[in-house]
């Protein structure tokens, strides 16, 4: 027999498998100093499995609920009410009854009870399930308790239960169902106290709001409530709300809404002194639990009874600093147009190869410019290069600076400014410059590849450290610095001079089609020639039309024309398959490792696209961008001063065609080596699985570099850290990573601040420049991709992984992005009008629905 009831004394934090998440807490609550709990008990997961014994047919219907997927909505729907209905009706045993009610005898037999189910899966730092299970309110007397605990039990198959589960990943039958049993507390006044801003995220702001009567009208949305906001003891914002209505105990048992009377709708629910009083409750909580926490509290008299606590899930952890001093983190995924959670192994590598410090917080990298933003000397120059880049973010670093708080003004320039963006680089325009910058960096990957086969072990992580520093060297080599921004500085020039000389917006848009050297957009374009292998093939058509296994390119070979196909496919991956969605983070599967990733995309293109396309497309814009060139240098040459004008313009044109190819060049060197790595850090993880260290190859992802070095020389593994890490990991894939963050926690956003476009259009960064219409396709994930000629692209953010989609697309809008992102260099080259950094973008446009982009304004049409 297990044990059925234990007293909310004898509980901790420890017990969530014996009494759920919502006892736990209250256990827990219970024993710090100063916080009032009501009395009460918990009825233990035990009892549950008890019932659950008792009624042989629960373990069937489990079994088909855990069949289910979200598709299946009718038949989660009746699934779960027939659960509901068998441990509703299933009796409790009578010796569970009597234990259940035996401790009713001292805490008061007719007194009225909160009876609150307490799931195991419920109050986690990784998923509050709030709002997921139910509470009945003012029970009274041993028997409508036990039907309570009954409903209680059957609460954890609500149908929305049932979802929030399939949704978060949680297995149906390992749940299990405690139920708190507290004595009732008929409060004057009851609300939520949040520890941290729950808008913000700032954890030096506390939240409160207050209401009439019982929580629930709050908890359950049927009130307006005071608000309040508290920093450093002090109210700091006050907002009475008109409060018409108050949930209050019948005397019968249960609960009744009644109106409040006119005169006192308008009176505060808490003065002021008692909601200090609150903030400090909530700040020992915190500290007791180490962790911002959502809070319900209720207020009898002048006592605070606190019902209930849990971590606040939704706030973005801020990276550790280890002082005490103020930082403001900027995000580097904003940058590298990868804004999901990395794995640690993704993380620390891309650490190593960086050039400045960066430091970790959800999954997501970021950068301290604290310094850079302090220093009169670098602010501009900081401001301006982060402003370009991302203008959102800029805005943001404006707006924390206007507030003037919470950065220091530093009497000169610290370490970490970025450099001020002065003129064009000393640079030559000798397109032989780019030749032996590609050449040697080719060279050094083909002697990479060459030595890292003789490497094992612990050898092979040190190689693997010195060649970082050989990538590091070719990176942020200087002459290819000056190359990038020989780039980058004559669009600039072009699209600042000729909108001064000609009032022509974003020229260098069009100039910039068809460069040379631009790796990523070749590779769209060599995929076009792969359909073109594979189209007269209607055997190697059909068969890819239903390819599931990774092996199918050695199958492709049995097939008529499959051998070419297959040859075609497996040249284009050798030089194209180390790439693939996020791939600044290593752990991510390589198209060489996923070919089937690439199907959709081919058969796409066999049938969007006749013959020769990817050449008749890299002529047409090269013919455009020509066309483009001879009509402004005419226009330009008949202003006042007209051939000095031309002239630069010309000088500037031929530069931008010269260099901006290479934009995309590093990142292909990084993500070359990345996948060498990869390759070789696999064959030591199998070995390790071999020697029984690692259950699977791919554990090694949820280690660090160098914890992965620490394994591979003393062969020694924690497995409790990489468990833990893998579900760390998932739950950052919940969290938004904010493209600002300081060190109190709180997420600066930042505004277009602009009114030039139509109502209800939204606003982003023009990058490339034309306005087309047609039908949104809202992609998030390249492999479900299924677009028509003329679709647009609407997506959160694109690296150069989704360049061989951009061929099929008349137009592309981003959630992520700046002028210079990759997305924005491939559409510019493609001739495809884009918009970028639309905040929300795929939330607010519907797929399917038409809508039209201005790419040279910079905003988004939703079109009925």
């Amino acid at each position: 027999m297990g044990c059925y009831v234990l007293g909310l004394q004898e509980l901790d934090q420890t017990q969530v498998a014996v009494v759920g998440g919502k006892g736990a807490h209250l256990g827990e609550l219970s024993r710090i100093d100063g916080i009032r709990v009501p009395a009460g008990f918990c009825v233990t997961t035990d009892a549950f499995l008890r019932i659950m014994a008792e009624a042989p047919s629960l373990d069937q219907q489990l079994v088909r609920l855990s069949r289910l997927t979200l598709d299946d909505r009718e038949q989660l729907r009746a699934l779960s009410a027939e659960i509901r209905r068998t441990l509703e009706v299933t009796a409790i045993p009578d010796e569970l009854a009597a234990e259940i009610t035996r401790p009713l005898a001292q805490l008061g037999e007719q007194a009225a009870y909160a009876v609150r189910s307490s799931a195991t899966a419920e109050d986690l730092p990784t998923a509050s399930f709030a709002g997921q299970q139910d509470t009945y309110l003012n029970v009274v007397g041993p028997a409508a308790i036990l039907q309570h605990v009954s409903r209680c039990w059957a609460s954890l198959f609500t149908e929305r239960a049932v979802t929030y589960r399939l949704r978060n990943g949680f297995d149906h039958r390992k749940v299990r169902m405690a139920v708190v049993v507290q004595r009732m507390v008929f409060p004057q006044t009851a609300g939520i106290l949040f520890t941290a801003d729950p808008i913000t995220s700032n954890r030096k702001v506390a939240s409160v709001e207050a209401s009439f009567g019982l929580g629930e009208a709050l908890v359950a949305g049927l009130v307006n409530a005071d608000a309040y906001k508290i920093r450093d003891g002090e109210i700091i914002s006050k907002a009475v709300a008109t409060k018409q209505l108050a949930i209050r105990a019948s005397p019968a048992g249960g609960t009744h809404e009644q109106a409040i009377e006119p005169e006192r709708q308008r009176q505060p629910a808490l003065t002021d002194a008692q909601v200090l009083r609150l903030e400090q409750l909530g700040r020992r909580i915190e500290a007791h639990f180490g962790r911002p926490q959502d809070i319900e509290w209720c207020r009898v008299d002048d006592d605070f009874h606190i019902v209930q606590c849990r971590p606040i899930t939704t706030l973005f952890p801020i990276p550790a600093a280890g002082d005490r001093e103020n930082h403001v983190y900027v995000s580097v995924g904003h940058q590298q147009m990868m804004t999901d959670a990395m794995k640690p192994l993704g993380l620390s590598l891309f650490q190593l190869t960086a050039l400045r410090p960066m430091y970790e917080a959800g999954g997501r990298l970021f950068v301290d410019v604290t310094q850079g933003l302090a220093s009169p000397a670098s602010r501009a120059g900081l401001l301006a290069g982060l402003g370009k880049s991302d203008p959102l973010i800029g805005d943001a670093l404006r707006t924390l600076l206007g507030r003037g708080d919470f950065i220091p003004s530093l009497p000169d320039a610290g370490p970490g400014g970025a450099p001020a963006v002065g003129a064009p680089a000393p640079i030559e325009t000798d397109p032989a410059i780019v030749h032996e910058l590609i050449g040697r960096n080719q060279a050094s990957v083909a002697v990479l590849k060459r030595e890292i086969q003789t490497k094992s072990g612990a050898a092979l992580l040190d190689f693997i450290l010195a060649d970082i520093q050989e990538l590091k060297r070719l990176l942020f080599e200087p002459r290819s610095h000056q190359v990038i921004m020989a780039g980058m500085e004559a669009t600039w020039w072009i699209n600042e001079q000729l909108q001064a000389w000609l009032g022509e917006k974003n020229a260098a848009d069009t100039l910039t089609q068809s460069v040379p050297h631009n790796v990523t957009s070749e590779m769209g374009l060599a995929l076009l020639d792969v359909a073109d292998v594979l189209r007269p093939h209607p055997d190697v058509v059909a068969f890819l039309q239903h390819v599931e296994d990774e092996g199918f390119l050695d199958e492709l070979a049995t097939i008529a024309g499959g051998r070419e196909a297959r040859d075609a496919i497996q040249a284009w991956l050798d030089k194209y398959g180390m790439r693939c969605a996020g791939e600044i983070d290593i752990t991510k599967p390589r198209w060489s490792e996923r070919p089937t990733t690439l199907v959709p995309i081919i058969l796409g293109n066999i049938k969007n696209f006749e013959p020769g396309a990817g050449a008749r497309r890299f002529e047409q814009g090269r013919q455009e961008a020509w066309k483009k060139e001879q009509e402004l240098l005419e226009r330009l040459g008949a202003l006042p001063d007209g051939a000095r004008k031309a002239g630069e313009a010309k000088q500037m044109i031929d530069r931008v065609r010269t260099f901006i190819g290479y934009r995309e060049y590093p990142k292909y060197g990084i993500v070359n080596r990345y996948c060498v790595y990869k390759q070789a850090l696999l064959e030591e993880a199998e070995r390790l699985v071999q020697a029984h260290v690692l259950r699977e190859k791919e554990d090694i992802f949820h280690l660090t570099f160098q914890e992965l070095h620490d394994v591979v020389r003393t062969n020694q593994v924690d497995d409790l850290l990489i468990r833990q890490r893998k579900d760390a990991f998932r739950s950052y894939h919940a969290l938004t990573p904010p493209r600002v963050l300081t060190s109190d926690g709180e997420v600066i956003a930042g505004a277009y601040r602009r009114d030039d476009f139509p109502a209800g259009a939204l606003v982003g960064l023009p990058v490339s420049a034309g306005t087309i219409e047609g039908r949104a396709r809202v992609i998030l994930d390249m492999a479900e991709a299924d677009l028509e000629a003329g679709d647009i692209l609407v997506t959160a953010f694109t690296d150069p992984s989704w360049t061989p989609l951009f061929v099929a697309i008349k137009g592309l809008v981003t959630e992520v992005g700046g002028l210079m992102t990759h997305g924005a260099v491939i559409a510019r080259e493609y001739g495809l009008p884009a918009v970028v950094g639309v905040e929300h973008a795929t939330r607010l446009i519907r797929d399917g629905q038409r809508i039209r982009v201005h790419g040279t304004d910079g905003y988004v049409e939703l079109l009925p």
